[in-house]
């Protein structure tokens, strides 16, 4: 039997290491608002799960969307209502820590995942977006737009959630109970 062996050396430029990193972050990211993408949220949802499961830790999944956004688009145009979640995007990014993930999950609909935090905590910090968001100043051509945000929390450990998706569906059920009761407010998912 013969076994050969070959070595490859390459020549790596700047050019060529920053498209490669940028080929990197495009498939982590989404490109508009450069926060994480569902993919990547959803495979670190389940990862940070399993921590939280097996050091017992607590873990809060905050999920929030910008209410009337498709008066948004509708009013001003999609290109506006991009300029907006861009810009909501980069706002809400400065009032989260650095371990938390952040994800555009859908259209106008956001994720943050928060690892060690509590019920209370990701409550707090929920709000503290809410309040941001609404007092924020949108401006599209010279345009005010006003926009709020509606906010569903939901944290383990409670033994009614199972799973990374049980916890995501317990998010989402505060959120729907948020947009039900009014708007631009924050609901924490409770267990029955």
């Amino acid at each position: 039997m013969l076994f050969r062996s070959v070595l490859k050396f390459t020549y790596h430029d700047s050019l060529d290491e920053l498209f490669q990193r940028q080929m990197y972050e495009s498939a982590l990211r989404d490109d508009l608002t450069k926060t994480f993408n569902k993919k990547y949220f959803t495979d670190r949802l389940e990862s940070e799960y399993a921590f939280a499961m097996r050091t017992k830790t607590p873990l809060s999944l905050m999920v929030f969307d910008l209410d009337h956004f498709k008066e948004v688009n509708d009013s001003y145009g999609h290109p506006a209502g991009d300029e907006v979640l861009a810009e909501l995007a980069h706002a809400v990014s400065a009032l989260i820590r650095a371990e938390d993930v952040f994800a555009r999950v859908g259209g106008e609909e956001f994720g943050v995942i928060c690892r060690a935090a509590d019920g209370a905590q990701a409550q707090t910090v929920a709000e503290r977006m809410r309040l941001s968001v609404a007092s924020h100043k949108f401006t599209v051509e010279d345009k005010l737009i006003p926009i709020t945000i509606s906010a569903g929390t939901a944290s383990i450990p409670h033994g009614q959630i199972a799973d990374a998706q049980a916890l995501i569906a317990a998010a989402d059920q505060a959120l729907y109970q948020a947009k039900r009761t009014g708007r631009n407010r924050v609901c924490v998912w409770q267990p029955e």
